[in-house]
């Protein structure tokens, strides 16, 4: 029998790069993924999850994702969100819910103030999240990333509350590309349905590709959004 597939929206930003390779691999995950141009004002019916995709929204001026925040789409996207809806930031994504205030703290330049573009192995910390039910406490993972402002940071005081409420997920374990507090390549908010991660979960769902590590956090995903739509029938 098909597994009934959740409707997973994908938002356009001018500047997105990965859009059309998020809703690729989230279609080989058995989800339905929809293409929103960035001026919508409402996300398409029945959505169950959204993506905020990689690469240099609106050329990422100021700073990744600051103006990508007041994109029409972006008010829907809260909403969604405050109501409990699953929201996945990646790389660009990430910072743009930074910027909206949907994540806690902040992504500057890398401290090689370089780009880098390389798979790098993470360790998840957390597998009870809509986005790592797939993975094991501890487990290495290998995605790559893309970046020049992957660093992610905060004061002392939302850094400690950030380990001390487990919002960590995903950790760089051994090299850390990008000088990131605490190792930080993902973060989780304190309701659990909104996170944002530096590497590219939607470029390694293919063993072909070097790794399908990332089909875990994608698949994990399409499950909790295949729930919440049987939930909400």
């Amino acid at each position: 029998m098909t597994p009934y597939r959740p409707k997973i929206a994908v938002v356009t930003f001018l500047g997105s790069l990965d859009d059309h390779d998020a809703a690729w691999a989230l279609a080989a995950m058995d989800a339905e993924a929809q293409l929103v141009w960035h001026a919508e004002t409402e996300l398409p019916r029945g959505t169950a999850a959204v993506v905020l995709p990689g690469g240099f929204s609106y050329g990422d001026y100021l700073r990744g994702g600051a103006i990508a925040r007041f994109a029409p789409i972006m008010d829907a996207v809260i909403e969604f969100a405050a109501a409990g809806g699953l929201v996945l930031g990646i790389c660009n994504g990430f910072q743009i819910l930074c910027e909206a205030g949907l994540l806690p703290g902040v992504l500057i330049r890398n401290a090689s103030l370089s780009f880098v573009c390389r798979d790098v192995v993470l360790r998840v910390e957390r597998t009870d999240t809509a986005f790592t039910s797939r993975c094991e406490r501890g487990q290495r993972l290998r995605i790559p990333i893309k970046h020049g402002y992957g660093n992610f940071t905060g004061d002392d005081e939302l850094l400690a509350e950030l380990e001390r409420k487990h919002q960590i997920v995903l950790r760089y374990h051994g090299d850390n590309p990008n000088g990131s507090a605490f190792h930080i390549a993902s973060v989780i908010n304190e309701n659990g349905n909104v996170m944002g991660m530096m590497p590219h979960p939607e470029h390694a769902v293919d063993r072909l590709l070097g790794s399908a590590d990332g089909a875990l956090i994608l698949a994990s995903l399409a499950d909790a959004a295949r729930e919440r739509s049987a939930a909400l029938i």
